[in-house]
């Protein structure tokens, strides 16, 4: 694995990191000796509620303001250069 993340651990680091991830692994496979064919499936241990406000537009811009001081404009829209031939 070390090597797929393209991690340069010295011999003591990986010898650690395979004794942690072996008991990773061995803790899983007690996990999956549990039953839990009554256990209806969840994406988060709690409720989670969105408590974000809705996306909507407010202090829609006006055009006339936005392109006052723009160099060139024709008609609703900036005018640039030509830079690709």
């Amino acid at each position: 694995m070390a090597i797929l993340a393209r991690l340069d651990l010295t011999p003591g680091e990986q010898e650690r990191l395979t004794g942690q991830l072996d008991r990773i692994l061995e803790y899983m496979d007690k996990l999956n000796e549990l039953d839990t064919s009554g256990v209806e499936p969840m994406s988060h241990a709690v409720d989670v509620v969105n408590v974000l406000r809705p996306d909507r537009a407010v202090n829609q811009p006006r055009t006339e303001a936005l392109l006052r001081n723009a160099p060139a404009r024709d008609d609703d829209f900036l005018s640039v250069p030509k830079i690709i031939e």
